[in-house]
């Protein structure tokens, strides 16, 4: 018989007491709850998403104070704010970054999911630190295509796409075309065949996507621009057309439209129009140098849940005028 909502209530809030206050090991508030400990963990998800359990991180340095809170109001997503020291370099941030959105990720996975990940260097940061979900029947297909002239990019996009099925126990199904065509007719072939409409299909299909935005300079630079996957004339394509960014290896300006750039028509990448219909979309952002890509993903409605580091929250906060 299904538990009643008060009592749901009631066995989360007791396992969140074990779990945060009493530093209980999940199989042992299992025996105290005479449960298993899926069903713990489902417990300690539902008091974070109620309220019962709230967890707040905060830099003593972060200015203003309610910047997490302020984006969340203006941009109608949900909003995560890494708190970072003063002189956190680079690689730093990138990786405190990476485990809070492992755990944003790992808290959005149920049973039958369908998990659409894009490639690059934010991502495989966020790969390394997932959690392992007890959960069953679930499927991880990749967003965009990773090969190019230099290599099949099979083995870089593998190793991403693999840590996410061994955390969930999951089907693994990459997506075997190049990041970008050299001619797009290649590609429109390419998409009728059915193999490719398979993968297509199962993107179509997602329950969540996890992303991070392109930047072509940044302290990290994004794996896409850093290993030569354009030419110096698709460059000057996009500096043309003012692109500020890509999501999935699909390009931006600043105001979120992407018609006429030519690259895109080339590109593997899960345009916007297909993005938005995955109902969670998880983006990971690193960097000042992205904060143009971010405004453009906003733009355009491409993120409902977004984490960030707190330098560059402040610098999108302030992009927005809210500080």
């Amino acid at each position: 018989m299904a538990e009643s909502e008060a009592i749901r209530s009631q066995n989360a809030l007791a396992a969140a007491q074990m779990y945060y206050l009493d530093h209980m090991k999940m199989e042992t508030i299992a025996r105290e709850l005479r449960t298993s400990r899926s069903t713990v963990s489902r417990y300690l998800k539902y008091a974070r998403e109620t309220g019962i359990v709230e967890i707040k991180l905060r830099s003593p340095n972060l200015r203003p104070p309610h910047v997490q809170l302020t984006l969340a109001q203006r941009l109608g997503i949900s909003v995560h704010v890494v708190p970072l020291a003063e002189a956190t370099d680079a690689a730093t941030i990138l990786d405190r970054v990476a485990r809070v959105a492992a755990l944003v990720v790992s808290d959005q996975v149920t049973t039958d999911c369908v998990i659409a990940t894009a490639w690059g260097t934010t991502v495989s940061a966020v790969s390394k630190h997932l959690s392992s979900r007890e959960v069953s029947g679930c499927h991880v297909v990749q967003l965009n295509g990773a090969g190019s002239h230099h290599s099949t990019g099979i083995e870089y996009a593998s190793d991403i796409l693999s840590r996410f099925g061994a955390a969930y126990n999951a089907t693994v199904h990459q997506f075997p075309v190049p990041a970008f065509f050299d001619f797009a007719a290649t590609k429109d072939a390419m998409w009728r065949e059915r193999s490719i409409q398979r993968i297509l299909d199962l993107q179509r299909r997602a329950d969540l996507a996890v992303f991070s935005i392109g930047a072509f300079r940044s302290g990290i630079p994004s794996h896409v621009h850093a290993s030569g996957y354009l030419e110096p004339a698709d460059y000057h394509t996009l500096m043309r057309h003012r692109v500020v960014g890509d999501v999935c290896t699909y390009f931006l300006r600043l105001d979120g439209s992407s018609e006429g750039i030519e690259v895109n028509a080339r590109s593997s990448g899960c345009p916007p129009e297909a993005l938005r219909h995955i109902t969670r979309r998880v983006c990971v952002v690193v960097g000042a140098s992205k904060v143009l890509g971010t405004v453009a993903a906003l733009e355009v409605g491409l993120i409902t849940e977004l984490v960030i580091d707190e330098r560059t929250a402040v610098k999108l906060a302030h992009h927005f005028g809210l500080v």
